[in-house]
């Protein structure tokens, strides 16, 4: 029961929490900004789809240790899959902002994705996660950044992970499948709202080009 109550009081106090409005100007908030965020995205998507599915229920799977290390585990690989979104959606509005400075985007984008997972797996994790991990490497450094638009087309590969990691039957998640993929799209609506607002992309790049994060700002785990 206390491993229980921690979960949730991670699960309540992310759904909750209010993440400061603090202007992203340099390559080390932008991956603060993506890792928090994909991290409050998984976290919602995640236990709130076992909550719901569960019903009074839900207390009462966390007393078995297999399924708490396959939720675990699923948090993990659903997280690769927020990051790999938000890193695009992020790419993407950059290059609009300096169109004519596509190869510099790339370089940020592979810099703070390098930085984000340069930690490898972490302990939950299960053996996918390498494998993920570097398909999200892939995805940033094959993305042709002028052509990503913005609204919710790069958010393709979240929806899916949580349909396909959530630790429910297969036949339950068949059922539950476009409602599951809508909540997730849903959830990213305020994330794109506040990157829009936050990202100073002429004052990123310029900071990326001589690699010089804030001493501020420190780099953070995912």
């Amino acid at each position: 029961m206390v491993g229980f109550l921690r979960i949730l009081r991670e699960y309540f106090g992310r759904a909750d929490a209010r993440f400061a409005s603090v202007r992203i100007d340099d390559p080390a908030r932008l991956q603060q900004f993506l890792e928090s965020r994909a991290s409050h995205v998984t976290q919602t998507s995640l236990y709130g789809y076992l909550r719901t599915r569960a019903g009074s229920r839900y207390p009462q799977l966390f007393a078995n240790d297999d399924f708490a290390k396959a939720i675990n585990a699923a948090k993990w690989n659903i997280w690769l899959a927020c990051v790999s979104d938000l890193a695009i959606f992020a790419g993407g509005l950059m290059a609009k902002a300096r169109p004519d400075e596509q190869s510099e985007v790339a370089r940020v984008m592979n810099m703070v994705i390098d930085r984000i997972l340069q930690a490898g797996p972490p302990a939950e994790a299960d053996g996918e996660y390498p494998l993920l991990a570097a398909g999200v490497r892939k995805r940033v450094a094959s993305c042709q950044w002028d052509a990503v638009t913005d609204n919710e087309a790069a958010f393709a590969e979240s929806p899916e992970a949580v349909v396909r990691w959530a630790p429910i039957v297969d036949q339950l998640k068949e059922l539950d499948a476009d409602i599951v993929r809508n909540s997730v799209r849903f959830r990213w609506q305020e994330v794109r709202r506040e990157l829009r607002q936050l990202l100073d992309a002429d004052s990123l790049l310029a900071a990326a080009t001589s690699d010089g994060p804030r001493s501020d700002m420190p780099v953070t785990g995912g």
